[in-house]
C-alpha cells in the first residue's frame, strides 16, 4: 500500500491538525474510527457480526486516508472524535435572508454559530428590497443588501479574532435586483474582506447583453472592470445550477458555500472530501483504473457516514442535511497525474481524460451511493417522479471543492488546478540564522527522472503558463461529471485585459459552467506570490490592505554602510521571506540626524505593511544627492536616504517582491489565490 507522501511542509501542516501525543497514523486512526462507529451503518446493525463490519470500515477508512488516495475535508479531521457536541464536521452552508429584520438578524447569528464551528456560509441577498425603498412598518427607507453585507462582514471579522480558521462568506445577487450595480461595485473600495461575491446571471442576461439592452450591458461592462482589476465579482449561472437541482420538488437552489462548488438548499450542508488522482498513477505513467474504482466505493461509504456522524451547529440544519443526505466526493492531485503520464494541462488529451475521468468517478460514486439506497432506503426526500435517476442514499455525489490544506498534507498539486509556481523561496533555520532557500514542487523530480530530456514548462506548466481558454475548458470537462459544481480560479497575466475578461466570463456560461471567477496576476489586495519582474497593479481604486500584527519575534539580517555621519545600520526583518519592517540608526549624527534616520525607518515601514514593493522603496531612495558624498569600493554613498536605499537592495536583493499583499494571519506568509480562495502554503485557508 502507498503512503502519504511526505515532506516538511506536510508535516507542518499535519501539527495544525493532530492533539496533544498524535502521530499522524493516530489522527487518522481517530477519524476512521470515529466515523464508522457513528455512521448510519454501525447504528442500524443488527447482525451478530455487527463488531467485526465496524472493524472493517474501521480499516477500510483508514487505508483511504493512509494511502494518500483520499482525505475527507478539514472540519472532519479536525473535529473527528471531539466530545459530544462537537464533531461539527461539514464544511460549508448555506443560509437564508428573508427582507425582514428579524430574518436578517437570525441569519446573522447562525452564521456566527457556523462560523464558530469552523465552516463557512453562503447567502442570496436578492429578497432585500433595493436601497431607498420605503419601509412601511417604520415609514424609513431601506438601506439596502449592500449595507446589511457589510453588517455579515463584521460578524465575521469579529468571530475570526478567536476562531481556529476565519470564517468565510458567499454573497450573492440576482442582475434584476435594482441594486445590481452597487452589488458588483461592493468590495471595490477594499471592504468586505470576508466575502467572495458573485453575480447571479442567465441565460436570459446573455440574451438582452447580445441585444444591446442598456441596463444590462452597463452591469456588464461594470462587472468584468472590477473582475479585472481586483477579481470580483464571479459569476454563478443559477438557471443552469437549478436545471441540475437534484430536489426540485423541494424548491430552487438560490446560493452556494464561499467558493462555488456546493449549490445548497437553505439550512443544508455539505460534507466533502477528496480523491488524490497521482496515486492513482503507476511507475509506468499508466492510470490505474482498478485501483481507482474500489477508492470511490470506500469514499462514498465514508462520506455518506460522516452525515449521520456530524454534530451540527443548529438544529434545523441536521434536518435539512439529512432530507437529502448530500455528499461531495472530488479530487485533488489533477495537475500531478497528468505530469506523471506525461500529458501536457495545455492540450487535447487533458481535457478528454478530464472528461473521461470525471463521467467515471461519476458513475461508479453513483451506483454505490445505489447500493447504500438498497440497504438503508433513499434519502428521505427522494421523489422518484421529480427526477429521472433511480433511489439513491445521497441526493448529489460528486463535486469539486478547494483542497488547498488537505491537498498539502496528501503532497500532491490543489483539486484540479496548474501548480501556481514550480518551485517558491522557503526560509530553513540553519545555525547562524535563516535562510531562504528554493523548493520544488515535489512531481518534479519523477517528472525529469520518468521523461529525461522533456520540457519542464510543457509537462509541468504553471497558472500563468497555461492560457485562460484551458483553465476554463478544463473546468467545463469536470463539470460534465460532476452533481454539484467545480470550484476553480482562471489566473490571467498582469496583461490581460478587460476584453479577456469578458472571453473567459462568456465562454465559461457557454461551455456549461455553474460559475466562474477569475484572478489578474499583480492585481489584488491578496496578491500572490509574485516574481520580481511582475509589473505593479494598475490600482485605480481606493484599497484598505491587511496590516498584519507584529509577532514577538521577527529575524532578519543587517547592513553596515559608511556615512560622514558615521558608520549607518539598516535592518531589514522579514515574515516568512516577505519584507515587513525596516529600522534604521546612524553612529554619531546628532540628535536631528538621529530622528530623521529613524523616520525614514518607520516611513519604510508603513509602507511594507501596507505592501508597497520593496523594488519600488529601493527605487526612490537610491541617487539622493545629499552636499558630502562618501566613497566606497563600491561607488558614491550619497547621502543617508541613498545608503538606505542602497543598503536595502543588498539586503532584499532576494527577496520575493509583493504587490499589494494580504499576509497569512498564523505565518505571515502572502495568501495565493486558487480554487476560488485565498490560501496559504502553510495550509491556512479563508474557505
Amino acid at each position: 500500500m502507498k503512503k502519504i507522501a511526505t515532506t516538511p511542509l506536510n508535516e507542518r501542516v499535519w501539527q495544525r491538525y493532530l492533539r496533544p501525543g498524535e502521530t499522524v497514523a493516530d489522527a487518522l486512526r481517530r477519524v476512521a474510527t470515529y466515523v464508522a462507529e457513528n455512521g448510519e451503518t454501525a447504528i442500524v446493525e443488527e447482525n451478530p457480526d455487527g463488531a467485526i463490519a465496524r472493524d472493517l470500515r474501521v480499516a477500510t477508512y483508514y487505508d483511504l486516508m493512509a494511502s494518500g488516495s483520499f482525505l475527507p475535508n478539514s472540519p472532519t479531521l479536525m473535529n473527528a472524535g471531539k466530545q459530544r457536541g462537537e464533531n461539527q464536521l461539514a464544511a460549508c452552508f448555506v443560509l437564508p435572508v428573508d427582507d425582514d429584520m428579524k430574518s436578517i438578524m437570525e441569519a446573522l447569528t447562525h452564521q456566527v454559530l457556523i462560523h464558530k464551528s469552523g465552516g463557512g456560509t453562503g447567502f442570496n441577498f436578492s429578497r432585500l428590497r433595493a436601497k431607498g425603498s420605503r419601509v412601511g412598518s417604520t415609514n424609513g427607507v431601506a438601506s439596502g443588501p449592500v449595507s446589511f453585507m457589510r453588517l455579515f462582514d463584521t460578524a465575521t471579522a469579529v468571530v475570526q479574532q478567536g476562531g481556529m480558521r476565519r470564517g468565510a462568506n458567499m454573497g450573492i445577487l440576482e442582475w434584476r435586483h435594482p441594486d445590481a450595480l452597487a452589488f458588483v461595485n461592493a468590495k471595490a473600495d477594499g471592504t468586505l474582506e470576508n466575502f467572495n461575491i458573485s453575480l447571479a446571471v442567465d441565460g436570459e442576461f446573455f440574451r438582452r447583453l447580445d441585444a444591446g439592452d442598456e441596463k444590462v450591458t452597463e452591469i456588464w461592462l461594470t462587472v468584468v472592470s472590477n473582475a479585472w482589476e481586483s477579481g470580483d465579482p464571479g459569476l454563478v449561472f443559477l438557471d443552469r445550477i437549478n436545471a441540475n437541482n437534484p430536489t426540485p420538488n423541494l424548491g430552487p437552489l438560490e446560493s452556494t458555500n464561499p467558493c462555488g462548488e456546493s449549490p445548497l438548499r437553505p439550512y443544508e450542508a455539505c460534507n466533502l472530501g477528496s480523491i488524490n488522482l497521482s496515486a492513482f498513477v503507476d511507475e509506468h505513467g499508466q492510470f490505474e483504473w482498478g485501483r481507482l474504482r474500489p477508492t470511490i466505493v470506500g469514499a462514498v461509504q465514508f462520506l455518506n457516514d460522516v452525515i449521520t456522524a456530524c454534530d451540527y451547529p443548529l438544529e434545523l440544519i441536521r434536518h435539512n442535511v439529512l432530507q437529502t443526505r448530500k455528499i461531495g466526493l472530488g479530487v485533488m492531485g489533477w495537475a500531478d497525474c497528468l505530469a506523471l503520464m506525461g500529458i501536457p494541462y495545455n492540450s487535447d488529451e487533458a481535457v478528454a481524460f478530464a472528461e473521461m475521468l470525471a463521467r467515471e468517478i461519476q458513475s461508479v460514486a453513483h451506483l454505490a451511493s445505489e447500493s447504500l439506497a438498497r440497504l438503508l432506503g433513499p434519502y428521505p426526500a427522494y421523489d422518484g417522479n421529480a427526477v429521472d435517476y433511480p433511489p439513491r442514499r445521497n441526493a448529489t455525489v460528486t463535486c469539486i471543492a478547494p483542497t488547498g490544506s488537505i491537498s498539502i498534507l496528501a503532497g500532491c498539486s490543489s483539486g484540479i488546478e496548474p501548480h501556481f509556481a514550480r518551485s517558491y523561496a522557503r526560509r530553513v533555520v540553519e545555525r547562524d540564522g535563516d535562510v531562504m532557500v528554493d523548493v520544488e514542487v515535489p512531481v518534479l523530480a519523477t517528472v525529469r527522472e520518468r521523461y529525461p530530456g522533456c520540457d519542464i514548462s510543457t509537462l509541468v506548466p504553471t497558472a500563468l503558463e497555461v492560457a485562460p481558454e484551458w483553465h476554463v475548458r478544463h473546468q467545463a470537462a469536470w463539470q460534465k461529471g460532476v452533481d454539484l459544481a467545480v470550484s476553480k480560479t482562471v489566473n490571467l497575466p498582469h496583461s490581460a485585459t478587460v476584453t479577456d475578461v469578458m472571453k473567459v466570463y462568456r465562454m465559461a456560461y457557454d461551455l456549461g459552467c455553474m460559475g466562474i471567477t477569475v484572478y489578474r496576476d499583480g492585481s489584488k489586495t491578496g496578491q500572490v506570490l509574485v516574481s520580481r519582474d511582475t509589473p505593479a497593479p494598475n490600482a485605480t481604486k481606493p484599497t484598505n490592505p491587511a496590516r498584519p500584527e507584529r509577532p514577538d519575534e521577527l529575524s532578519g539580517r543587517t547592513r553596515k554602510m559608511p556615512t560622514v555621519f558615521g558608520n549607518l545600520y539598516v535592518t531589514c526583518n522579514e515574515m516568512n521571506g516577505v519584507p515587513f519592517e525596516v529600522f534604521a540608526t546612524v553612529g554619531k549624527g546628532g540628535k536631528e540626524v538621529s530622528a530623521a534616520t529613524e523616520a525614514i525607518g518607520r516611513l519604510i515601514s508603513l509602507g511594507l505593511r501596507h505592501g508597497v514593493p520593496m523594488d519600488e522603496i529601493v527605487g526612490q531612495l537610491k541617487g539622493i544627492a545629499g552636499e558630502q558624498p562618501v566613497f566606497e569600493e563600491n561607488g558614491a554613498i550619497k547621502s543617508l536616504p541613498d545608503a538606505i536605499g542602497k543598503a536595502l537592495e543588498y539586503l532584499g536583493g532576494k527577496t520575493v517582491t509583493v504587490h499589494g499583499a494580504s499576509l497569512c494571519p498564523e505565518c505571515g506568509a502572502v495568501l495565493l489565490h486558487e480554487e476560488g480562495c485565498m490560501r496559504c502554503t502553510c495550509g491556512f485557508s479563508r474557505c
